[in-house]
């Protein structure tokens, strides 16, 4: 019988086997499908104005839709395409446009996008210098760009992620080296069975990506110590002071935020970093999204003292409005760093000269993601970069601050950078917590099927809360003012003039 390939080498044009395409030196057929996608891409982002925010399309449809039997014959690529934008119509959240305000979540910027899709088209493995020499010298530029407009130690290592998330393991992966290795412990030889327990003292704002980490690396749980915040968000000085004392002897991390994701609050570095120093803790601070008022003059004192600490983490595909897959670790003691991460095989080719990235990060076979944070970088520019902060905060302030005018609605806290809370109150004669709490989310999931924006929910002192992130390149006061007048429908009040 003849193979499927004997047929498709003696009749290449008439087969439609996409299982066959690598074999071919050349097709068409390729620039016809990346044209077709180029074509869907603009229509999605050209039209991101006149269509809804949130998604259309329920879970059953998608599952309907998408849920197809895996057929044993391939298909060509160009009816993949049309067929899988055509299924996950509705399904797509707006989030690459302006009136998309949930969960801190940026926009790209042209040029990160357009280095995005070219990062996939070099298919480069990011791992070592071997690998992609290209790629491994933009991740170096990257790293000391970074590391200048973020006000951080400029011989700090440092690791390009794939979020916050994977930016907190690294960092205190190295911090796990670094304590217990001062106590003659070898982590990485001999595990965490027996070691010295690290305690780690956080505010009660510490994220779960944070509690994630700590989970992956072993570290415990039940490790963790909550201490008390101030009215302001802030991890108190004297909480801090008595517990580091009250075990001096313990391996410690402390937790400080810069930008906690309901309110924005940032720990005072200035006082609470030395007072760790001074009780040999190691300092990491979450700057998900916060670390990057360093870049805003107009914000920067929020961040001042911040470079004391022993590491951070922080999010490209937030305030630099990069694709998703991007998150940047930084850490001072570099030989922790790698110590906690690197490895040999006879096998592998390092070079003597050039960084290799898989010595620094978590991951080993990783796309070169540094090509969009480098043209992002590069398109904004250093006061490009400050005035999209300060630009996402202004418009963080107005947008609160004017649904918290509209009848039935109040806010609960004024934004100090790109966050702000706001509820909806039940107008009923002796309404309860609970009923103002069951408002808020009425009026949420009535803001949602609108289409004109999208907003998350969280908790806050007890309250049900609608939360504002504003941090997208595209957002506008015209975004701000269509969203207005949307929530005053909503509560069917008029909009104050």
């Amino acid at each position: 019988m003849e193979s499927k390939w004997a047929k498709y080498q003696a009749e290449p044009h008439q087969t439609q086997l996409s299982w066959c395409l690598p074999m071919r030196k050349t097709d068409s057929r390729l620039r016809e499908t990346l044209g077709a996608v180029l074509e869907h891409a603009l229509s999605h982002i050209e039209n991101l104005d006149n269509s809804p925010v949130a998604a259309t399309a329920d879970l059953s449809t998608l599952r309907r839709r998408l849920g197809r039997q895996l057929a044993a014959e391939g298909i060509p690529a160009e009816q993949v395409i049309e067929e899988l934008v055509r299924d996950v119509d509705g399904g797509i959240l707006g989030s690459a446009g302006g009136r998309f305000f949930g969960w801190v979540v940026g926009a790209s910027v042209p040029a990160a996008l357009a280095a995005d899709w070219l990062t996939s088209a070099w298919d480069q493995n990011g791992a070592l210098y071997a690998t992609a020499p290209a790629a491994a010298v933009v991740e170096e530029v990257v790293g000391a760009w970074l590391k200048d407009i973020l006000g951080l130690p400029s011989e700090a290592s440092f690791a390009l992620v794939t979020g916050c998330q994977m930016a907190h393991v690294t960092c205190l992966a190295g911090a796990r080296h670094s304590l217990l290795a001062k106590r003659g412990w070898d982590v990485e030889r001999q595990g965490l069975y027996g070691a010295p327990p690290i305690r780690i003292l956080s505010s009660s704002l510490l994220h779960g990506s944070f509690e994630r980490a700590v989970r992956l690396l072993g570290l415990g749980l039940s490790q963790v110590t909550v201490l008390p915040a101030d009215s302001q968000g802030r991890l108190e000085y004297a909480a801090l002071e008595q517990a580091l004392q009250s075990n001096p002897s313990a391996p410690t991390i402390v937790l400080l935020q810069a930008g906690d994701v309901n309110t924005g609050a940032f720990d005072l570095f200035e006082t609470i970093i030395p007072l760790a120093k001074q009780h040999g803790a190691w300092v990491h601070v979450d700057g998900a999204f916060g670390l990057w008022v360093a870049c805003a003059p107009r914000y920067r004192h929020l961040a001042k003292g911040v470079a004391a600490a022993d590491s951070w983490a922080t999010d490209g595909h937030k305030w630099l409005n990069v694709p998703f897959d991007c998150g940047y670790a930084f850490v001072t003691d570099s030989e922790a760093h790698r110590a906690s991460l690197s490895h040999r095989a006879a096998y592998l080719t390092h070079d003597a000269e050039a960084r290799d990235q898989m010595d620094w990060n978590p991951e080993w076979s990783r796309r070169a993601r540094g090509f969009a944070s480098y043209a992002a970088l590069r398109e904004l520019g250093r006061e490009g970069v400050a005035d999209l902060v300060e630009r996402c905060c202004d418009l963080a302030h107005s947008l609160v601050m004017k649904l918290g005018s509209l009848p039935g609605a109040e806010v609960l806290w004024e934004p100090s950078i790109n966050q702000g809370l706001v509820r909806f109150l039940d107008v009923e004669p002796g309404a309860s917590e609970q009923d103002h709490d069951r408002r808020t989310e009425e009026v949420m999931a009535a803001i949602l099927t609108t289409g004109e924006a999208f907003f998350g929910g969280t908790t806050w002192h007890g309250h049900r809360a609608m939360r504002v992130s504003v941090s997208s390149w595209r957002t506008s006061e015209e975004d701000v003012e269509r969203v207005v007048t949307a929530v005053a429908g909503v509560l069917k009040v008029p909009v104050a003039q």
